[in-house]
């Protein structure tokens, strides 16, 4: 079998990359910025549609793992226009070659394509994003609904674990920086996530391709909690001064999104495979233990 990973030097791709090298696939993997090591790697700006079939047809792949976007949600909301570039124009050129190969499409959703005005989303629950990002996310979602693709679409929300040098930072590895060097961190106490570990994400989607399970699945931690709370849980796994953080409000910040609390259950994760996805402590303990070898 061919998997193709759209952004295999990110952290997501990262790690699903070093999971499935495991399986009996031929993985590829496209990347922007940072090579990896490997004849399969390819250069690819996925806003060439013409680069984008040069490289599928090449390929053939079976699966697509797209896990390509701007995930910086301000710069979404300052530049529209970027973020419509590549995250809904260079979706869409990922659509149409997955059709004219029939391979299945893995597409990385997020939490932000709802409205927070639940107290909790299961996956059939109607979507309705209230930043920028969370609509470019929802438009790829119904164009791959709409293009009667076998699909995949993993929503996820605050993924964090190690990374590598290149790599965009996480909330995690923010404060253990800041905190172990002695200084503050100002944490805010009135946005909620589902924290989830990045190799406990890869597990699930990974066991989801070899059930052949299609459709739309959270892909979420098993604990929703304030970010304050969090905080103070990497304190404690992390042996960090819990009295440098300082809890402030979000409106402090004056962002140019406005975030939304929303909490997306995980419940059919559960259910369709039997896996309780790690809660916090979980998730940090494994990232010690990762460490130690």
């Amino acid at each position: 079998m061919k998997i193709l990973i759209i952004g295999g030097s990110g952290v997501i791709g990262t790690k699903i990359r070093n999971i499935l090298q495991k399986d009996k696939v031929e993985l590829f993997s496209t990347y922007m910025k940072h090579k990896l090591d490997s004849k399969n790697d390819f250069f690819l700006d996925i806003r060439e549609k013409d680069k984008v079939e040069k490289l599928f047809l090449k390929i053939q792949p079976e699966i697509i793992i797209h896990t390509s976007a701007i995930t910086n949600i301000d710069l979404c909301e300052d530049d529209k226009k970027l973020a419509d570039s590549v995250n809904i124009k260079g979706t869409e050129n990922i659509i149409k070659l997955s059709e004219k190969l029939n391979s299945k499409l893995i597409f990385i959703s997020t939490s932000f394509v709802f409205d927070g005005k639940q107290s909790s989303y299961n996956e059939t629950d109607l979507t309705n994003p209230t930043t920028y990002y969370g609509k470019t996310k929802e438009v790829c979602e119904k164009k791959i609904i709409d293009s009667k693709l076998d699909h995949l679409i993993l929503r996820t929300d605050q993924p964090y674990c190690w990374i590598e040098p290149w790599q965009h930072t996480n909330s995690v590895l923010r404060i253990i920086n800041t905190l172990k060097v002695k200084k503050n961190h100002k944490e805010i106490i009135d946005w909620y996530n589902s924290p989830t570990y990045v190799p406990d994400f890869v597990q699930i989607t990974q066991k989801l391709i070899d059930k052949n399970k299609s459709g739309i699945y959270h892909v979420v931690g098993s604990e929703y909690i304030s970010r304050f709370e969090w905080a103070e849980k990497i304190c404690e796994n992390f042996d960090l001064d819990q009295n440098l953080l300082i809890p402030i409000k979000s409106d402090e910040l004056r962002l140019s999104a406005k975030r939304v609390n929303v909490n997306l259950s995980n419940k059919k994760i559960f259910n369709e495979l039997g896996i309780k996805m790690m809660g916090i402590n979980d998730g940090m303990k494994a990232m010690i233990k990762e460490k130690m070898f």
